[in-house]
């Protein structure tokens, strides 16, 4: 089985813990007889877990190696799923969603360690054939959540992402035994628990205040957000300053292509997530489409992602990041019009897949660019944690464009919502072509 099969297999059903999760959430309500705000703690709390886990078992499989993190991650995914799977009330059930999304968030991060950790030689097809896997699992995410929650019970759709597990048996011959950071150079000395829990609060306090509307928090639960959003920015980055070699290493977060990097793949994660809540609304709810010929249509954009990434991959083996980066900016553009044209042409369907095939394809197009650039640019013991942090971005942006559907759900039509949510790989793409422009000065 190719090396990029087994890891694309082991990091993409975290996917399924958003956008499949989604489409249970009515008989969540339902069957635990809650409110909407209550229920829409299951998608937040596990947005907020796997953006963390993903990026404190990034750090952890520099400090310790990959093996470490993937045990972690196996007993994190296990208890999850078995909480979930027991839960009598809302609490419970949300306890056990944070507990499988950290978990998935760490074999997450193997996958990206084990990925940046690959001969030069061999990254560039790795990452061709881990981005084509990732545009299958996003695009097949919905109809996953639709047949599931359909045939069987809404239970087994939000613990989808224990599928990663398969994947393991096929993982473990490619971690080297003495770690992925010791294999390559130096490793670090410490995680930096201090560093660490800023970062969390941080991440944590934005995504909860961008889904107040959603979750239904009162005035003085926003102000405190707010408030404690500010406070540990202020201190993660006095940390950042003090500690350089931190948790949040201050040349990663300086470097000129990490920003743009994290610019690009929050922007297109945002408008991705954003039109995966909104889109199937849109044609089940105005169109009469069942939410299984939903998932059916939007397969073609794990195709479409997948011959992209391909074409940017090959580039990037031959040192040709331009042409990833143009791949980029053009499917998330092209995104970005057909999402803005659905307001335009009275939400039709198509332009509605097409939008979201295209959010798809830069998807996967993302995953290959800016693991290849920055795998190439950083040093083996910094890629783990490096990439986890990007990735945590990535997570937290997609957070953002679901909050952002989320809020304007009560006061806009599905085709309007989907008009706003334009704007996020329209970002995506001006993020895109200054990465572009900064990988070609380094070159010249």
């Amino acid at each position: 089985m190719s090396v990029g099969v087994r890891l694309g297999a082991l990091f993409g059903p975290a996917v399924f813990g958003v956008t499949a999760a989604g489409i249970a959430l009515p008989d969540v309500g339902r069957a635990l007889g809650t409110s909407p705000s209550a229920t829409a703690w299951v998608l937040t709390v596990h947005a907020l877990a796997l953006g963390v886990g993903t990026a404190l078992a990034g750090r952890l499989a520099d400090v310790r190696g990959v093996r470490h993190v993937l045990l972690a991650g196996v007993l994190l995914l296990t208890a999850g799923t078995a909480v979930c799977l027991a839960a009598p009330g809302i609490g419970a059930l949300v306890t056990g969603r944070g507990l499988l999304a950290a978990g998935s968030g760490a074999l997450s991060a193997a996958a990206l360690a084990l990925t940046a950790a690959s001969a030069p030689e061999r990254r560039g097809p790795v990452l061709v054939v881990f981005g084509a896997t990732m545009a299958v699992f996003s695009a097949g995410a919905t109809l996953a959540g639709g047949v599931v929650t359909e045939w069987l019970t809404w239970r087994l759709t939000l613990v989808l992402p224990v599928l990663s597990l398969l994947a393991l048996p096929f993982v473990l011959p490619l971690v080297p035994r003495t770690g992925v950071a010791a294999a390559g150079g130096r490793s670090v000395s410490s995680v930096d628990g201090f560093g660490a829990a800023l970062l969390t609060v941080t991440a944590g306090s934005l995504l909860v205040l961008v889904q107040s509307s959603a979750l239904s928090l009162s005035a003085v639960a926003v102000a405190t957000t707010a408030a404690l959003l500010v406070v540990a920015a202020l201190l993660l980055g006095r940390r950042i300053v003090a500690r350089p070699d931190g948790f949040v290493p201050r040349a990663t977060v300086a470097d000129p292509l990490f920003v743009r990097a994290a610019i690009t793949g929050a922007g297109v994660y945002a408008g991705l997530f954003g039109a995966m809540y909104a889109v199937p609304r849109l044609l089940v709810g105005d169109f009469g489409w069942s939410v299984l010929a939903v998932g059916g249509w939007l397969l073609p954009g794990a195709v479409l992602g997948a011959v992209l990434s391909r074409y940017a991959g090959s580039g990037l083996a031959r040192g040709n990041v331009g042409r990833g980066t143009a791949l980029l900016a053009a499917a998330s553009l092209t995104g970005a019009v057909l999402l803005a044209l659905i307001g335009v042409v009275d939400g039709r369907p198509g332009v509605a897949v097409a939008g979201a095939s295209f959010g798809f394809a830069a998807m996967s197009v993302t995953q290959v660019v800016a693991t290849g650039v920055l795998s190439a640019r950083l040093a083996p013991e910094r890629r783990g944690g490096a990439l986890a942090l990007l990735n945590l971005t990535f997570f937290v942006g997609g957070g953002i464009g679901s909050a952002v559907a989320g809020a304007l759900a009560t006061s806009l039509a599905a085709d309007r919502i989907v008009l706003v949510l334009a704007v996020f790989p329209l970002l995506g793409a001006a993020g895109a072509t200054m990465l572009g422009r900064a990988t070609a000065r380094r070159s010249d």
